[in-house]
This record gives structure tokens, C-alpha cells and sequence, in this order.
């Protein structure tokens, strides 16, 4: 027999920093049923009070550049500075099976561990961005159970990372170092972005080939035009396995919170980011509303053939639709 669902169990787990009922609560975000979602509603609706209170970090950057060796570097020395810290990392999910990997926990050795850490790797499922339709859910939640940082580690550069932009308020690009020329290869619109970019892997024979990329890159950066933050925009190196520069992330992220907190600029983006929530959640139901209308579907099944064969252009046949 299934266990009833108790919304006060589950709010008292997550106000009192219980991993196990954070785990639940995000499980019944990313499913799909109709009744978890609507347990998952009632319980986002009773801690988002407790949230907000925050650093939400993208990371991303190109396949190889070591994405989970600097969040598990950076991460425990963010519990060092005496802070407790989520990870959000989403992993790539096959478009065919729609399985994946999940293995960022197996990455993180020391972090995963951690009492002051939580890692939560999730399927993306296909969306674009990288990032799951319900990690803004997931961000509230990892807030009202008391974490102060929040990481969502993205599936990585190639995809529109605009949405992790959208849901944080400090972007991290990663990038490697001696790949030819450090410039190519990233969409000027990512580097736009990004609020920094750390060059990974400075180490052993690879020391002065990050430094010559770190120059290069804030070269880079100086060009584009003024922010709306008035935050430069900065270029670091460091070492995860030696635990080198790490520190120095840390320093710019919080000096970066200062800055945008003194002018206003934080809070102005934390509201931006509550409206495109709203936005986006409003557009998923309308479509998911829209697509489980038993008459809507028996007319796009009628009008698929007519397609295939030519006999009906898609706009035309939209017009159709829309008027059912």
C-alpha cells in the first residue's frame, strides 16, 4: 500500500534541511504525473516563502573542460567560507531512449559525501537550454532547506544556454586552454553572457598555455559593451585537482554579489527571473493543456496524413486546428 501523501511531513523535512524529503519533493517536481504534480505545487507553494535567499551560479562550458572536478573543488571550498551548497546538474538525455547518464555523483566523490552538500543530477529530458523545465522548482526547494549556494551545472556549450542566464544570477563559462585558438569554437553570444570565464586544467605543462588563454579571453571580454550590472566581466585560471585559483573563484563571486546587491541590479534580476518563470510555466500549460484535448488530437491525426501527402500546407492546417 502507497504511503499517503503528508504536505506538513514533507514542508517540516525540507524547512529542517532533511536530504531525503529535498530528494522527494524534486522527484515529484520532474514527474510527469498529474497527481505528483499537484502534491509537488502544494509543497512549492508552502516553503517558496523560506527561498530565495541565495546565490543561484550556472556553470557550463565545452565537453572535456572538467565541469564536475571544478564543482566538487569549488564546492567544498564554498562549505569551507561556512556556507551549505546545492548541486543541480543536469545531464544529457538520449533524444531516442530518452535515458541518461547520471553520473556526476560518481564524480564527486568528496562532495557527494558532505553533510553541507547535496547534489541532485537530473535527465534533462531533451530541453533545450540544458536544464530541465523544473529546475526552478528544484532551485526553491534546495533554498528552503537552507542552501545558500546553488549550483546547476549545465549539459554544456552548443545548446541555447539563454534559460540558465535566465534562472541565475552569476554565469560561469569554463573553458580549456592549448586547443588551438582560444577563441573559436564559443558562440560570441555565450561569452556575452558570461559574467566570468575560468580556464580550467592550469596545471603541470599546461601553466603558461592558461595564462596566454586567460589574457586572450579578458582581451576578449573588454570588448563587448557595458553590462546591464556594470559588472566587468572577468577571466581566472585555475586547477582543480591542486585546488589552485579556486579560492579566487570564490573571492570574485562573492565580490560580484556585493556590487550587484549595492546597486539594486540583484534584486532587479531575481524579479525578472520570477516573471520569466511564470512565463514559461504559463506557455507549458497551455501547450500541455492544449495537446490533451482528445479533439484536438483526433484532428492533428486527421490532418498529418493530408500533410504527408501534400495536400494542405501547415499553415493552413494550423488554422484549422485553432479553430477546432
Amino acid at each position: 500500500m502507497t504511503k499517503q501523501f503528508n504536505i506538513n511531513e514533507f514542508v517540516d523535512g525540507i524547512l529542517s534541511s532533511q536530504i531525503s524529503y529535498v530528494g522527494k519533493a524534486i522527484t515529484l517536481v520532474e514527474s510527469t504525473k498529474h497527481e505528483h504534480q499537484e502534491q509537488a505545487q502544494q509543497i512549492i507553494n508552502a516553503i517558496i516563502k523560506h527561498s530565495g535567499n541565495s546565490i543561484r551560479i550556472g556553470i557550463t562550458g565545452v565537453p572535456g573542460v572538467g565541469k564536475s572536478t571544478f564543482i566538487e573543488s569549488f564546492g567544498l571550498e564554498v562549505i569551507k567560507q561556512g556556507h551549505k551548497l546545492a548541486v543541480l546538474a543536469v545531464d544529457p538525455s538520449s533524444q531516442i531512449s530518452k535515458g541518461s547518464i547520471l553520473g556526476d555523483k560518481t564524480r564527486m566523490e568528496q562532495l557527494a559525501i558532505h553533510p553541507s552538500a547535496f547534489i541532485r543530477p537530473s535527465p534533462s529530458s531533451g530541453s533545450l537550454g540544458g536544464i530541465t523545465k523544473k529546475t526552478k522548482e528544484s532551485i526553491i526547494i534546495c533554498e528552503a532547506a537552507g542552501y545558500n549556494y546553488v549550483l546547476i551545472e549545465t549539459v554544456g556549450v552548443g545548446q541555447s544556454e539563454t534559460l540558465v542566464h535566465q534562472l541565475t544570477d552569476f554565469f560561469l563559462l569554463l573553458m580549456l586552454a592549448g586547443a588551438g585558438d582560444e577563441l573559436q569554437g564559443i558562440k560570441r553570444g555565450i561569452m556575452e553572457m558570461a559574467d566570468a570565464i575560468v580556464i580550467t586544467k592550469a596545471d603541470g605543462t599546461n601553466v603558461d598555455k592558461a595564462k596566454m588563454a586567460r589574457s586572450e579571453y579578458a582581451n576578449a571580454l573588454h570588448l563587448f559593451p557595458p553590462t546591464e550590472s556594470n559588472w566587468i566581466p572577468e577571466a581566472l585560471t585555475c586547477s582543480s585537482l591542486e585546488s589552485k585559483g579556486i579560492s579566487e573563484v570564490y573571492d570574485m563571486i562573492e565580490k560580484y554579489r556585493r556590487h550587484t546587491v549595492a546597486s539594486n541590479y540583484f534584486l532587479k534580476k531575481r524579479q525578472f527571473q520570477n516573471k520569466q518563470w511564470f512565463h514559461q510555466t504559463l506557455n507549458d500549460l497551455i501547450i500541455d493543456q492544449f495537446y490533451a484535448d482528445s479533439s484536438i488530437k483526433k484532428k492533428i491525426q486527421s490532418i498529418e496524413s493530408d500533410i504527408e501527402h501534400n495536400l494542405i500546407n501547415p499553415y493552413e492546417a494550423l488554422k484549422s486546428i485553432f479553430k477546432k
